[in-house]
């Protein structure tokens, strides 16, 4: 984020016309901070409270001058290195797409830049779709549902809805990942169990029948090459969503032991067709569902080394089980990568509720999962309309999207916590940072991570989930700054 985009981002405010008046009001407050237009001001801030009356808002602050004596220092440790950055987004699922292409054409582009752009906005950096259809899709589909591989094809969602936002976003940010993850193979690729080996034409649970295990890997291929022939590039895949849940309304189990023998077909048949596209594994919860025989899951494949060839990590979600499974399989699995790839609010956790949300999400999703040796973090769905959808039976009707925009005009939106985390990071943390050590003040309530861009910068975000303002000075060993980071409130910086 750099302060000459301060007054892009500060109009593109008043465009959120449901953030609430008090967000709005801190927005217009914020061009008036001493620095802010200042394009030589030494630090750049972004600062989000969690009653809104600061509101992803811009701020900058100058290095000081005089010796450094404030006891509440925290010093940036270069030489001390952990994970690179892949980067931070949400997922462009079928209904996400959907509600975007019924914006005008210009609320839609502004949008987008707001959320993408690194040069005017806040640089989301990666977003996961579905391989076919997923529970935020308009219809239960795939893209070979006709018997026999020769008939693949994408479908509508794609054509219409999905192609046409990543082409849009791509032309906002041309370095943006992409992740494909499928919630179903085909229906004709399933079966009941593995011992009985009866077809199952069900879009919900069954797995994968070995023998289609060749049609399937090219089933991925196929999938690649078509978003690579709209000039789309598949950054990355997991061969199945959830794969330990057999009950969403488009679902395929897979146990560790299936996984681990397609994706050896799966990377050799990546691998043949020429392409780049990166294999992560499992793509489920920290607990493993509670299912005894799928503990370590990721690390059990790892263990054959035909597999572990074609992997470059393992996925997460946390809709069970703790963060502190990611250190455990990356002290198990150091060489392999960690990614985070789905968390979702709704109505089970007050999803709308701000104050609560956005200090356990940046403790848990955003800070929890990178100062675990996550990689990279993704939400689910970007966009979804004030009815919660469009969703449908079988699938989630109660989740809300990072932002949620009205059903009656597509045009007023809402942040909700998902976006602010991600746009916390991402707006000074870019892809191929890498996180840094620190030493110095720590208290309960506080939490943060460091990080140097590719550029020469440095990165620091920080929740202070305290009651009261907490004074902090950051020395990088050079220069050193103090700020005053309010009440419960995350706030960002880059210098």
């Amino acid at each position: 984020m750099k302060l000459k985009n301060i007054y892009w981002l500060l109009a593109f405010n008043f465009f959120i016309t449901a953030c609430g008046t008090s967000a709005c009001d801190s927005s217009e407050k914020d061009s008036t901070d001493p620095g802010i237009n200042d394009e030589d001001t030494d630090v750049s801030v972004l600062v989000t409270t969690n009653n809104r009356s600061l509101d992803l808002a811009v701020y900058g602050t100058a290095f000081s001058t005089t010796s450094n004596m404030s006891p509440y220092t925290i010093t940036l440790q270069p030489k001390t290195s952990y994970q690179q950055m892949d980067g931070f987004g949400a997922a462009l699922t079928g209904s996400s797409c959907y509600n975007l292409m019924q914006m005008s054409a210009a609320d839609r582009t502004s949008f987008l830049t707001q959320t993408f752009s690194n040069d005017k906005g806040y640089g989301f950096s990666y977003v996961r779709i579905s391989i076919g259809c997923s529970d935020f899709s308009l219809s239960e589909y795939t893209c070979c549902d006709e018997p026999g591989i020769e008939n693949f094809a994408l479908q509508n969602e794609e054509i219409n809805y999905i192609i046409p936002v990543l082409k849009e976003v791509l032309e906002i940010n041309p370095d943006l990942k992409i992740l494909g993850s499928p919630w179903t193979s085909p229906r004709w690729m399933k079966v009941n169990n593995l011992n009985d080996l009866q077809a199952l034409n069900s879009w919900t649970s069954g797995q994968l029948n070995p023998a289609y295990y060749s049609d399937y890997a090219l089933y991925f291929v196929k999938w690649i090459q078509a978003f690579a022939g709209h000039g789309i590039h598949i950054d990355a895949v997991t061969p199945q969503n959830e794969p330990l849940n057999r009950g969403n309304s488009a679902s395929l189990f897979m146990g560790w032991d299936e996984q681990r023998d397609f994706i050896k077909v799966l990377g050799a048949a990546i691998h043949q067709a020429g392409l780049d596209t990166r294999i992560y594994a499992f793509d489920h919860n920290y607990n493993y569902d509670n299912m005894a025989d799928q503990n370590d899951y990721p690390v059990k494949i790892y263990n054959d080394a035909d597999a572990a060839q074609y992997l470059a990590g393992a996925a997460y979600h946390n809709y069970g089980g703790d963060k502190s499974e990611l250190l455990d399989i990356h002290e198990k699995a150091p060489d392999k990568a960690l990614i985070f790839t789905e968390t979702s609010i709704g109505t089970w956790n007050n999803g709308h509720d701000l104050s609560q949300r956005l200090m356990d999400d940046m403790a848990e999703v955003a800070l929890g999962s990178i100062n675990n040796w996550c990689e990279a973090v993704i939400v689910w769905n970007l966009m979804l309309d004030s009815n919660r959808g469009p969703n449908r039976d079988g699938g989630c009707q109660t989740c809300y999207g990072a932002v949620d925009i009205s059903s009656s005009n597509y045009k007023s939106i809402t942040r909700n916590s998902h976006y602010y985390i991600i746009a916390h990071l991402s707006a000074v943390i870019k892809p191929g940072a890498v996180r840094i050590g620190t030493t110095g003040y720590t208290v309960q309530g506080l939490t943060y991570s460091a990080f140097k861009n590719t550029d020469g910068t440095y990165a620091f975000v920080v929740l202070n989930n305290q009651d009261t303002t907490q004074s902090l000075t950051l020395n990088d060993g050079i220069n050193h700054f103090s700020y005053e980071i309010p009440a419960k409130a995350v706030a960002s910086f880059r210098w």
